[in-house]
């Protein structure tokens, strides 16, 4: 279940004890508002969050609540109309729902092109061999040759997750990137990306619209409003390690989260 904590400095030690600074946020967002026209509807509203460095925030809400509205301003795709984002030197990676992999290269040369791309100035076999690390990673080494239309919907997400890894950003941006899968190939992705995560030290900020996985994946759970789209609600999870979908604190983390969604829906209906 939720649980939100909070470390207690020694008692009655005599000496005072200066905590160390907390590091600079990863993702920093200000007063963000948008509307698309002077007199058109705000489709956010005085969004103002700090996410820290290697934390795994997922944001979550209704269809058409904002979420990938705001993704893409913090990815630098879209302005705010109000407000200011900041981001950690070396910017921020996009994966969003479809994997948009180029058909007629292989698994290995779509992720190679994003090193050559990124500007890392690696060699043509330099660029091959840490292609095949980061297929490697997602645990596709073995599918480095084949081109999309032999790979699942699965294995072409997986490529999609090494080629944002391959832009070597300390932020990685996901925009319900495993929506259109199956239930079992999302859960075995849910394991890949929090394997990922807890090796790589990414700072993810994840979108859905799927309570139970906001409630696997996240450190930390952001509820959005409808209509301007606000953040009302977090819940910050006590990691643990890795969380299953079906495990009790999933599960009892879900109906609360979706009592307050359903809150959110009925207000804006």
């Amino acid at each position: 279940m939720s649980s939100i904590t909070a470390e207690r400095l020694p008692a009655g030690t005599g000496h005072s004890v200066t905590a160390s600074p907390a590091p600079a946020p990863a993702i920093r967002i200000a007063g963000l508002g948008k509307r698309y026209a002077d007199d058109g509807p705000v489709v956010l509203d005085g969004i103002d969050l700090d996410v820290a460095p290697g934390e795994f925030t997922c944001l979550l809400g209704a269809s058409g609540c904002g979420k990938s509205t705001l993704l893409s301003i913090v990815a630098g795709l879209e302005k705010p109309t109000t407000g200011t984002v900041e981001i950690a030197d070396g910017g921020a990676a996009v994966m969003f729902q479809d994997a948009s992999l180029l058909p007629w290269l292989t698994a290995r040369r779509n992720v190679e092109l994003a090193l050559r791309l990124g500007g890392a100035g690696l060699s043509a076999p330099a660029r091959r061999a840490r292609a095949l690390e980061l297929l490697e990673v997602v645990n596709l080494g073995d599918a480095a040759d084949k081109r999309p239309h032999e790979l699942s919907g699965g294995m072409r997400q997986r490529v999609a997750l090494a080629r944002a890894l391959a832009q070597d950003r300390p932020v990685l941006l996901m925009d319900e990137p495993f929506a259109a899968l199956d239930a079992i190939t999302r859960d075995l992705l849910h394991e890949e990306l929090q394997r990922v995560w807890r090796e790589t030290g990414r700072t993810i900020v994840f979108v859905t619209h799927n309570v139970r996985e906001a409630a696997r994946l996240g450190q930390r759970v952001l509820l959005m409003s409808s209509r301007p789209g606000r953040i009302v609600r977090e819940w910050t999870i006590a990691d643990e390690g890795p969380r299953r979908i079906e495990s009790p604190q999933v599960g009892e983390l879900s109906i609360e989260i979706t009592e307050h969604l359903r809150r959110e829906i009925r207000r804006n209906a």
